[in-house]
């Protein structure tokens, strides 16, 4: 990446963290003030975040049996890091699908194998989120506030990514041959890049035939193994709170902010939320958890929710992401249009890199 890209970087961890100290600090005695989480908090808080990855890989490699597609485990838990790693320093976590992309297809899979097995992981995401919402509904029916609030965020990204669904649905069975017609050509989208979008939508409409024929099973266990890593995630900030002393701090609220802020603050144009997402902790939870841990409360969650997601994604596949990014950049400098999860035009070479390499990756169907 540019220099200009890794010093906006810089500027954003540094806010970030500038931030979480003045939380921390701010208007509070400094002899009041809790910073010690005891071990056992710390060994349940990174068993979630284990639980966690696992649970996604194993999300991800049975959305590929369901396609009959096999993806050996390490390859997922890489996908999954690298990916994380690609939001992580990139704005609006923009980077997380071509990493996870270019992973997939260094590890041995063909393009439109890896853009199935994406297809259906998103699909399944958004359906997890939903139970998860309405669970949480039901769970805490008094929260006020917060259950309107969780309705309105998962609810806006269901509809969002049903809409896009929907538009590349039609876009693929009626638009994927033929010049470009008179609105794409409106907003700069002319012969070259059209085609381009043509050969995409090609893709996204073998996606989509391949969804009708996946295996239900195999489906069922995906989506199950969605709900889970959600969960898993939200057990995070409950644990660290009620191990500082905070026992009679509302549950609803330790559990439900965190889907917003864990899937609404990253959406800000700035790597990690910029201190969107510290702000906002600060914001929503100051009158649930007290004062003087609110700080610790704030920083051991970014650690087990953010920090350590981008040591381990760095180290699984870090090299692999960067030049995914990389490669972005130049696309957009040439004036290419990419997109999330689209292919480059020349598909890298299967080769593998990074934490969990298997010498020897081979793709095949499942019979």
């Amino acid at each position: 990446m540019s220099k200009r890209r890794w010093l906006v970087i810089i500027l954003s961890f540094a806010s970030m963290v500038g931030l979480s100290i003045w939380i921390a600090r701010a208007g509070i005695p400094p002899d009041t003030i809790k910073v010690h989480v005891p071990w056992w908090a710390h060994g349940l808080a990174f068993g979630a975040m284990v639980g966690e990855v696992i649970t996604r890989a194993y999300k991800i490699g049975w959305s590929a049996k369901a396609l009959n597609i096999e993806l050996p485990i390490g390859l997922s838990i890489r996908t999954c890091l690298g990916g994380d790693f690609g939001a992580t320093i990139s704005p609006s976590r923009s980077g997380a699908e071509p990493a996870r992309f270019l992973i997939l297809a260094e590890g041995g899979l063909k393009p439109a194998d890896v853009l199935m097995v994406l297809f259906m992981e998103i699909f399944l995401e958004t359906g997890s989120l939903a139970v998860v919402a309405v669970v949480l509904y039901f769970l805490f029916p008094g929260a006020g506030t917060v259950v309107k609030a969780l309705v309105a965020v998962v609810g806006g990204y269901a509809v969002f990514a049903i809409a896009v669904g929907v538009i590349g649905y039609f876009m693929a069975h009626r638009s994927a041959h033929g010049p470009p017609p008179a609105w794409a050509v409106k907003v700069g989208l002319r012969a070259g890049r059209w085609r381009r979008v043509q050969m995409q939508l090609r893709q996204l409409r073998v996606s989509i035939d391949h969804l009708k024929h996946a295996r239900v099973g195999m489906m069922t266990l995906s989506f199950l193994a969605s709900i889970v890593h959600v969960a898993f995630r939200l057990t995070i900030l409950p644990i660290l709170v009620y191990s500082l002393g905070a026992v009679s701090a509302d549950a609803a609220q330790l559990v439900m902010w965190p889907v917003m802020l864990l899937y609404g603050g990253p959406v800000a144009p700035a790597p990690g939320g910029g201190g969107v997402v510290e702000l906002g902790f600060k914001k929503v939870l100051h009158a649930t958890i007290p004062a003087n841990i609110l700080g610790a409360s704030l920083i051991w969650w970014r650690f087990y929710t953010y920090y350590l997601y981008v040591l381990l994604g760095g180290i699984a596949a870090g090299a692999t992401v960067l030049r995914a990014m990389r490669r972005q950049e130049e696309e957009k400098q040439k004036g290419v249009v990419h997109r999330p999860g689209v292919p480059p035009e020349a598909p890298p070479s299967p080769r593998s890199s990074g934490f969990l390499r298997p010498s020897s990756i081979t793709t095949k169907r499942v019979p």
